[in-house]
């Protein structure tokens, strides 16, 4: 079986725990991410959010469906200044520990993984996205970088 990229789809912005989050979902299927799988999945985001420590409150999340029962919620926060804090829940994946295979049962395994080929994408793009709207200029512009996200499209193949 061949590699086969993903779609990729971009969210507006919502506030979580009083961060600004910015929302990727990826999927095989155009109809996107079945509801009750989105609606449990930001239920459990609260618990992949780090403790606020100055830094401005901004995370982006990558929601994924799998092409099977599995779908993942990767958070990633902007901590000290510069540095990308990450916790993952999974669902539907007893691979993971899940305790069933239903995608809207989510858990907050301990593993040391960021992401798989199709939720990476998103990373480059929020690195770059970070220094230029909250490093690099004389004021830092939260709600710029909060409007600068990856295009939709797919997970790859962005020449």
């Amino acid at each position: 079986m061949g590699f086969t990229e993903k779609l990729l789809t971009v969210l507006p912005p919502i506030e979580v725990a009083g961060r600004h989050i910015k929302r990727y979902h990826v999927t095989t299927d155009p109809a996107g991410i079945e509801p009750d799988v989105e609606k449990a999945a930001y239920a459990i985001l609260p618990e992949l959010l780090p403790e606020p420590d100055g830094t401005p409150p901004a995370t982006f999340v990558v929601l994924h469906r799998g092409g099977d029962d599995g779908a993942y919620l990767n958070a990633y926060s902007w901590v000290w200044d510069n540095v990308l804090h990450f916790k993952g829940a999974a669902a539907g994946q007893p691979v993971l520990g899940c305790p069933d295979r239903d995608p809207a049962h989510f858990i907050t395994p301990e593993l040391p993984w960021i992401g798989c080929v199709w939720e990476l994408p998103p990373i480059l793009h929020e690195r770059d996205a970070w220094v230029r709207h909250l490093l690099a200029p004389e004021a830092p512009d939260l709600n710029a970088y909060l409007t600068d996200s990856l295009p939709e499209g797919t997970t790859g193949d962005r020449t």
